[in-house]
């Protein structure tokens, strides 16, 4: 099942995003850029408002590939409190080093996810790396929020190719970017752990305030997709054992 990822800008936004039924409350501030780093008070602020309720989690800004300035990040960061530090991956720079150099901030026990840009041209082989060195997930998102959506820069089969392969690498995988309503079915069914919102739940852009009515949609789309999945489900294991073809199970014991 897909899980509902809200980011918020601030403690004020905070009600909407868990009575509206967001699974993971992401800490941003959308006016400094893609993956625009709050202030920590504001982190903090939330994570102690959250109680527990739900995973929280926070971006480092939109900064260059430098791996001291990186690690450094990271750590301020966790330790105000948060489930999950996303680091952006961004083009420029060595990003294998710097992935690396995170290595050691993930062997302390934090739990990194790291951000590639669909609209940046995304390597999709330093999935082997971000494994390699203990980050907890990857997801794919948007640098340029005004140059279109997530699946405006890749083909599904791409985006597919990018859970699955995330996946088979142990790797927690999300897909963002300028989401709307209208994406949610389609994305949901390639099996991603998390669709991520900001802008589809601001009436004025996602610079904007969020809007409870607005996460509720996105919610009960969220829903409504992950049920179509399960029915989809259900009737391809009828047919198969209609057809008398073996369950994946019967054939395992073989």
């Amino acid at each position: 099942m897909t899980r509902f990822l809200a980011s918020i800008a601030s403690v004020e936004e905070l009600p909407a995003v868990l009575e509206g039924g967001a699974d993971l409350i992401d800490v941003k501030d959308p006016g400094t850029g893609a993956l625009g780093a709050a202030n920590l008070d504001t982190i903090r602020s939330i994570v102690r408002d959250v109680a527990g309720r739900r995973p929280v989690s926070a971006t480092l800004g939109d900064l260059p590939m430098d791996p001291a300035l990186l690690v450094a990040s990271a750590r301020r960061t966790a330790a105000a409190g948060v489930a999950f530090v996303k680091a952006g991956i961004f083009p420029g720079g060595d990003a294998a080093t710097c992935i690396a150099a995170l290595g050691a901030v993930a062997a302390e026990g934090v739990r990194l996810v790291a951000v590639l840009f669909a609209d940046r041209g995304p390597d999709v082989a330093l999935l082997d790396r971000i494994a390699e060195a203990g980050f907890a997930g990857a997801m794919l998102d948007t640098a340029g929020k005004g140059d279109g959506a997530l699946p405006d820069h890749l083909s599904t089969e791409r985006l597919r190719d990018f859970v699955q392969r995330a996946k088979s690498l142990g790797l927690m995988t999300g897909l963002a970017g300028s989401l709307r309503l209208e994406h949610v079915a389609p994305l949901a069914a390639l099996g991603p752990d998390y669709l991520g919102f900001r802008g589809a739940l601001c009436a004025g852009g996602r610079t904007s305030r969020i809007e409870a009515a607005r996460v509720r949609q996105v919610r009960q789309a969220l829903d409504a997709a992950s049920s179509a999945t399960a029915a989809a489900g259900a009737l391809i294991a009828a047919a198969s054992r209609a057809s008398g073809a073996p369950s994946t199970s019967s054939a395992k014991s073989r």
